[in-house]
């Protein structure tokens, strides 16, 4: 999950520590990233994008109470704060509570709209709970935003896989190989659908 929004303070020392952080963080060095976020919410415990940052961290490397605190501290300071929204919302899909999650990610879709991750993950959401028409829509339109996402594309592809339409699932994941060759997703996939494709033979 990638995210670069740096809310400007007057503090230019806090401002080059967020720049930093932001820095480490796209280069996965997120355990250095959160050091620094943790050094500065010392001296600013109040600090938005500090926590935003903080959180997202956390999610990189999967310790998921942790991102789920420091977005819940986001989002008291700033009710508007749509990656905290955006990071709950993430982390009670990953416990599969879809009534909270789609809550979450429904309110960071509002706060920031056309976002292809926030949608990707709310179309997720909703295909889970049962609202297979609107998930693979709000998937698709995540897709139209971007083309190159491994992540939309082996979504919708797993969506239209477990729909039995074998033939988008197929096209899905040839383009996800094209882009990521070693995509485990992908390949575990194809695998199933190929195994499909046996037992229809074997009907037949």
């Amino acid at each position: 999950m990638q995210h670069t929004l740096i809310r400007m303070s007057f503090d230019d020392h806090a401002v080059r520590i967020l720049e930093e952080a932001e820095r480490l963080k796209l280069g996965c060095q997120h355990e250095e990233s959160i050091s620094l976020l943790e050094e500065l919410l010392l001296s600013d415990p109040a600090n938005i994008a500090a926590l935003e940052e903080l959180a997202d961290n956390e999610l990189s490397l999967e310790r998921y109470d942790r991102a789920e605190k420091a977005a819940k501290q986001a989002v008291a300071l700033d009710p508007e704060s749509y990656m905290g929204h955006y990071i709950l919302g993430f982390v009670a899909s990953m416990r599969k509570d879809w009534i909270s999650a789609e809550l979450a990610l429904k309110r960071a879709n509002e706060l920031k709209p056309s976002n292809a991750e926030i949608l990707r993950c709310l179309g997720w959401v909703l295909y889970s709970k049962g609202e297979k028409i609107q998930g693979i829509v709000t998937i698709e339109r995540s897709l139209n935003l971007d083309p190159e996402s491994t992540l939309s594309l082996c979504d919708l592809g797993v969506c239209y896989l477990e729909s039995k339409n074998i033939m988008k699932a197929n096209t899905l994941f040839e383009r996800v190989l094209e882009l990521d060759p070693d995509n485990a997703c992908a390949k575990e996939c194809m695998e199933r659908m190929s195994t499909m494709r046996k037992v229809e033979q074997k009907r037949v």
